[in-house]
């Protein structure tokens, strides 16, 4: 996908044919067996020609009603996003616009585009993986002492296909290798392995945070896994608000906060938005909702003169959480409307 320059100067991506296309592949969008003639010249057309005119007559000419509908808002997005030159362009424009009415499968893989993009050839595997994180839905487990982070989609197929319930159950009840299962957890041993993969779903990312232990006499260190997932997120979420915003920060994992002046916070999910703000109105909370707490991370603006006047040089802290039912969906785009910039992108 060709570069165009973006905000502040940094590359962004205008879309291509190519990347139209591939949402002709989407089921809603795929021809089956039923499909009319009329459908199946329109898929043809659009196949060839991705940027193609499409009237209301010619999409009235499909027999099924949900084929009509289907195109109909495939083609107000491509129209869309053609308008905006550039994705990143549509995405800003997108979720800055109050209720996002596009079908979330398509603002994902927008998102997926800009995030693979976006990432340095020296990337490390986790840096990687931990973007999946942006556009991918995550189902969590904690497993002997570790926090595991496994893509929701393929952890579900294998609890159906495999009789497993969960991750923690598919890692202490298989018989078969994970590798047999096409299930791994991301380690420095396999790393290699992960840059060529052709399914990157089938990795576990570890989120373990940090442990810290207690010497006596007011000493303590802290132990901090040599490939945190945690931290991996951190760059990638760096790269983000760079990428979008041309705002150059440091994002680092927390185990908790310890801030009196405790004034700004961004939730990452609708979890931990809701989290975040009941722990800064000082409301208690129950030791089961604090578990659902994945992650916490303290950001800092490298020139706190592009924060709003009244924050300047003030940490804003991020949570990650996840749901009853130990999934979520990270959304990157809270870091792009939240952020307390001095001049509003």
């Amino acid at each position: 996908m060709p570069d165009s320059r973006g905000a502040g100067g940094s590359r962004w991506l205008a879309p291509t044919d190519e990347f139209l296309r591939t949402f002709l592949g989407l089921p809603e969008l795929a021809l089956v067996d039923e499909s009319c003639a009329a459908e199946r010249g329109l898929h043809a057309a659009l196949a060839d020609t991705p940027r193609l005119a499409v009237d209301a007559a010619l999409l009235a000419k499909l027999a099924d009603a949900d084929a009509r509908a289907n195109y109909a808002v495939f083609l107000a997005f491509r129209d869309a996003l053609l308008g905006a030159g550039t994705l990143e362009s549509y995405y800003l424009g997108l979720v800055k616009g109050g209720r996002i009415g596009v079908p979330p499968l398509f603002v994902d893989r927008v998102a997926e585009v800009i995030v693979r993009h976006m990432q340095p050839e020296d990337a490390s595997a986790f840096e990687r993986r931990a973007g999946e994180l942006l556009h991918r839905p995550q189902r969590i487990a904690f497993v002997d002492g570790r926090v595991l982070c496994g893509d929701r989609d393929r952890v579900e197929l294998l609890a159906e296909t495999g009789g497993f319930g969960d991750i923690g159950r598919l890692l202490r009840e298989s018989q078969a290798p994970l590798r047999g299962l096409n299930l791994e957890v991301l380690t420095a041993d396999n790393a290699a392995r992960y840059g060529g993969a052709v399914d990157r779903a089938a990795w576990l990312l570890d989120l373990t945070h940090a442990t810290r232990n207690d010497l006596g006499h007011g000493l303590s260190f802290t132990m901090t896994p040599k490939h945190s997932g945690l931290k991996a997120l951190a760059r990638v979420l760096e790269r983000w608000v760079a990428h979008f915003l041309d705002v150059e920060t440091t994002i680092a994992p927390l185990q908790r906060i310890d801030d009196a002046a405790w004034s700004w916070h961004v939730g990452l999910d609708v979890e931990s938005t809701a989290l975040l703000n009941d722990l800064w109105r000082g409301e208690p909370l129950e030791p089961e909702r604090l578990k659902c707490l994945v992650g916490l991370f303290r950001l800092e603006f490298a020139n706190p003169d592009e924060m709003r006047a009244d924050l300047a040089g003030k940490p804003v802290y991020l949570g990650l959480a996840m749901g009853e039912d130990q999934t979520f969906k990270l959304k990157p785009q809270n870091l792009l409307v939240n952020l307390p910039l001095a001049v509003s992108m």
